[in-house]
């Protein structure tokens, strides 16, 4: 996933944290990146379980689970996933 495909999505800023960037839309921190480059979403409930029965893997006990290999490679499908994180925070 490049990260500038997102920064086309409007309303989204960046902010370097745990070593890799903190992502926010309007304000609301809802993934990061990794220093890895790896993004994970912060995600809790329905979406977590979601997210953890598509093969997410958590980050150091973060409530934040990577995307969805799929997701990696389809913007509209990693919009989906970033839009329904955002309604539960």
């Amino acid at each position: 996933m490049r990260l500038n495909s997102l920064i086309l999505w409007g309303g989204l800023t960046v902010r370097k944290m745990f070593g890799g960037m903190c992502l926010y839309h309007d304000g609301t921190v809802f993934a990061l990146m990794s220093a890895d480059r790896r993004l994970y979403l912060k995600a809790k409930d329905d979406v977590a379980a979601d997210l953890i029965a598509e093969g997410g893997e958590q980050f150091h006990k973060m409530p934040y689970w990577s995307l969805p290999e799929d997701a990696l490679e389809d913007l509209g499908s990693a919009l989906v996933w970033a839009k329904r994180t955002l309604a539960t925070l």
